[in-house]
């Protein structure tokens, strides 16, 4: 896990970096590629038809440095970091999900045939949540089987805290990125109004600067945090899912320990 979280630190750096670069390379670019000759109304509607579409990366690039290096990298560290989470929660959860089932069965088997013993051995190697849980339970089986309903449903929840690990996280940059993105629109604002009272003017041209950086950054907030969101209700959708798997085969283990204790 260290690992991970030091290679998405990197990979982090790397991206802020590199966009920064970029856009100091396009505030540093020539004053005479900004100059743009005058041209009569019907000559410019003809270059405009016949011109290229604009790639889409190239176009993403455009935007970038339009809202500004600083809070569209932040905007972006928050979709990078936040995918990563989502990504190592659905490996984790889609490790986790066993056919309970199947393992009910072994589990049935192994009583049969060993006894406890043989039953702890199946759960110690099979993968997932619903295995500890059920070898917690057979640990106490000397106990009893209230005994083992309790541990069961104690290691349950102990289990469910490890399934919601990082959902925080996730929330926590779902509620940031269209932070970070109104943040540039107030700041596109105030840029407006100085550019207004500088010149002492209110034309359009004035205005459009500013005007420009607060919406291009509002709509990157709201587009990561929307990505984020479906991920972080699949997530949760997943946890739902191994959560009745948990608690239906849990009860169906009770039943076998107590027919089991009947013999």
């Amino acid at each position: 896990m260290k690992k991970f979280f030091m290679l998405l630190a990197a990979m982090t750096l790397m991206v802020f970096t590199a966009n920064t670069a970029a856009a100091q390379d396009a505030q540093q670019a020539p004053a005479a590629e900004e100059t743009v000759v005058a041209a009569p109304a019907n000559d410019l509607a003809a270059l405009t038809a016949g011109a290229p579409e604009v790639p889409l990366n190239q176009a993403l690039k455009t935007k970038f440095i339009e809202g500004g290096a600083g809070f569209m990298s932040l905007i972006i560290i928050c979709l990078i970091i936040g995918l990563a989470l989502c990504i190592e929660r659905i490996l984790t959860l889609t490790f986790a999900k066993y056919n309970t089932k199947k393992l009910l069965e072994k589990v049935e088997k192994a009583l049969e045939d060993g006894g406890i013993e043989e039953a702890k051995k199946v759960c110690r190697e099979t993968r997932g949540p619903v295995a500890s849980i059920f070898y917690q339970g057979l640990l106490r089986y000397d106990q009893g089987v209230d005994v083992v309903e309790k541990s069961i449903v104690s290691y349950g929840s102990v289990q469910m805290s490890e399934m919601e690990n990082g959902l925080s996280w996730i929330g926590l940059f779902i509620a940031i990125a269209p932070s970070l993105g109104f943040l540039g629109t107030v700041i596109g604002m105030i840029q407006a109004f100085d550019a207004i009272q500088a010149a002492g003017d209110i034309s359009p041209n004035v205005v459009a600067g500013g005007m420009k950086v607060a919406l291009i950054t509002t709509v990157a907030g709201l587009i990561v945090a929307m990505i984020l969101q479906v991920f972080y209700n699949y997530i949760l959708a997943k946890i739902d899912s191994i959560t009745v798997d948990m608690e239906d085969s849990s009860i169906s283990l009770i039943d076998i320990l107590t027919k089991y204790n009947a013999k």
